[in-house]
């Protein structure tokens, strides 16, 4: 079983992604077995991606959301085939825990699985009003998630590699917190030749390893194994900054039309995410120039 979780508090004032180990979480390293999960989460119904492949792209949607008792989607997770099944027998499956209200409340493991949080010990590395949120993931052998970036505080415990970078102008973004560099270890270069730029750092998490990412770092993630962890996410600006109907803390701040406000970091990434935007809105490629003379 892989375990990942967020961490750093002295490493946050820099801005710095960082791996802790040693660090005390609770009996959940022991206890977190396939079969406890299963035993222990109950049959309650959970919203999961399914899909033929372990590259999940969110571009162009390579999955299908479908509903399963979590007990039977902890039994599917953690196998390489399946007996039962909704694509293919060797499809893979990612949960990423939800709040109540999916709309409006922000996912928090002591709600949604009680009975595995009270085997769980977040980390107090921050003052408890910058709490957001705490989410629980599971994810088959191989899955590996888009790369994204978050606004807020991360903190993962797992076995996944992890792919990092600082300016936002190097990861082609979509619409939103996605990068359009699906294939981020064979990027096409021809179509993005900024992405060679972009500065990579790895890491193998091993069960009660931490990871701190700070807000607004690209990610991306590999399970190596069946994959068990839980994300911790903690505001870093005033609450009020944030934008009160997102549950998942991804939406970029409410102040980003008043760059003044922000701190440096927020400032340098948001002011080039503006530009982006304007160029990619307003400019156009000379190849698609086309002058008529008379």
């Amino acid at each position: 079983m892989s375990i990942g979780l967020l961490t750093v508090a002295c490493f946050s004032f820099q801005r710095r992604p960082a791996v802790l180990r040693g660090v005390c979480l609770g009996p959940c390293l022991e206890k977190w077995t396939a079969h406890y999960l299963r035993e222990k989460g109950g049959d309650m119904e959970v919203k999961v991606h399914v899909s033929t492949v372990p590259k999940m792209d969110f571009l162009h949607k390579n999955f299908v959301y479908k509903t399963l008792p979590y007990n039977e989607f902890v039994k599917r997770a953690s196998e390489k085939k399946h007996s039962d099944f909704f694509l293919c027998e060797d499809e893979s499956y990612y949960l990423r825990s939800l709040g109540e209200d999916v709309r409006k409340e922000p996912a928090d493991i002591r709600k949604q699985f009680p009975v595995l949080a009270e085997d769980f010990k977040i980390p107090e590395f921050f003052d408890p009003d910058q709490f957001f949120s705490s989410v629980f993931r599971i994810s088959s052998c191989g899955l590996q998630l888009w790369t994204h970036y978050d606004v807020i505080y991360l903190e993962v415990f797992g076995k996944p590699h992890n792919y990092k970078s600082k300016t936002c102008l190097y990861f082609y973004l979509l619409l939103g917190d996605k990068s359009e560099v699906l294939d981020i270890d064979s990027p096409d270069l021809e179509k993005f030749p900024e992405f060679i730029k972009a500065k990579r750092f790895e890491c193998l998490l091993q069960p009660g390893d931490l990871l701190f990412i700070p807000a607004l770092w690209f990610h991306n993630t590999l399970a190596l194994e069946f994959g068990v962890g839980v994300n911790v996410f903690w505001r870093h600006l005033a609450a009020e900054t944030y934008d009160k109907k997102d549950p998942y803390g991804n939406k970029d701040p409410r102040a980003l039309h008043t760059l003044d406000e922000l701190p440096p970091e927020y400032k340098d990434f948001y002011g080039r995410r503006m530009v982006q935007r304007i160029q990619k809105r307003t400019y156009m490629d000379s190849n698609d120039i086309n002058i008529t003379t008379r």
